[in-house]
């Protein structure tokens, strides 16, 4: 690259799309000796020639054809990129860490809402299962998954997991064909476990005073979305949260597996930002619309399993797994 004169590509771009010299030099604002130099510059660097002379115009040979393509998409996406980030300069900037799972599965679908009202603000949201370091990353806020009480920064909780195992209608009544005793439907199910969850099914099944012979867990996922869609295909139970997955519940693609059984129900997601930052404007409007819209999912979540039987109880901080970093 050290022997490429970008100079004269752009000289070569210009001539070549407005077809004469002369209409080039007037766009770049230079004399017409000086792009035709240029011009001779690069075919003798190339060792070919780019253009012929056809009346009163240059046309392009075979050679330069090839070359004209690939500058001109090289120049259009130089110029794409500097609009763009001139016109960033002009957005009131918003930068969000979330968990890949959340933000795939809860966030994704409904911050076009917010982004509706606040059409002037140019929001990027970093899926990421890794913390943010605010001293050194230009992140507003992050939206995390654990137990809470990072030191240091203004952690405020935003919503509950609502966990319970979960499986499609399909294998329920396949279980139910088994026996009717959820405990031995247990024995014989496929357990889907998903390893970066703050109450797993080691924690449950001991909760519940479960023993299970030959225990495995024939599928781990480090992404309860993964854990969440291999339960809708019938494969097993998974022991996940109703938080990630209740449109799917809604549409009777996923049922509870036992009512017999409390959902647990713990403080997991939280908005962690130092809290300098919530003198920024743009930080205290997301954080009202962020209130207001969990409220609302959580309310929903907890009437749909309430209409079904599904009765509630606290997780203690003490039971759950801390997951550092976070990567639900």
């Amino acid at each position: 690259m050290r022997d490429l004169n970008l100079k004269a590509m752009e000289y070569f771009e210009a001539v070549a799309r407005l077809g004469t010299v002369t209409k080039a030099a007037e766009e770049l604002a230079v004399s017409p000796s000086a792009v035709s130099q240029q011009i001779a510059t690069i075919e003798t660097q190339l060792g070919v020639k780019l253009f012929r002379r056809e009346k009163q115009r240059l046309v392009l040979t075979l050679d330069g054809d090839r070359m004209f393509q690939t500058v001109t998409q090289a120049f259009g996406a130089i110029r794409n990129a500097r609009s763009a980030i001139a016109h960033g300069r002009d957005l009131r900037n918003l930068t969000i860490r979330v968990s890949p799972s959340f933000g795939v599965r809860w966030l994704g679908p409904r911050i076009g809402g917010f982004a509706a009202e606040n059409p002037d603000w140019n929001i990027r949201v970093d899926a990421t299962p890794d913390f943010s370091a605010f001293d050194t990353e230009s992140v507003d806020f992050d939206l995390r998954y654990g137990t809470g009480g990072w030191s240091g920064l203004t952690v405020i909780p935003v919503m509950h997991d609502l966990v319970l195992p979960l499986c499609s209608p399909d294998y329920l009544v396949r279980l139910r064909q088994v026996s009717n005793d959820p405990v031995e439907q247990l024995a014989q199910a496929r357990l889907i476990d998903s390893v970066k969850m703050l109450y797993r099914w080691d924690l449950w099944l001991a909760g519940n005073r479960i023993t299970l012979p030959n225990l495995t867990y024939p599928f781990r996922f480090d992404r309860s979305s993964m854990s969440i869609e291999l339960a809708k295909q019938s494969i097993g139970i998974a022991l996940d949260s109703v938080t990630l997955c209740l449109e799917e519940l809604e549409r009777g693609e996923l049922v509870p597996f036992s009512t017999r059984f409390e959902v647990i129900d713990f403080a997991a997601y939280w908005f962690v930002c130092p809290s300098r930052h919530l003198n920024r404007r743009v930080v205290k409007r997301f954080s009202d619309w962020l209130a207001g819209a969990t409220a609302a999912h959580d309310a929903a979540a907890r009437s749909f399993l309430a209409a079904r039987g599904c009765s509630f109880r606290q997780g203690s901080a003490a039971e759950l797994i801390d997951v550092k970093p976070w990567g639900l």
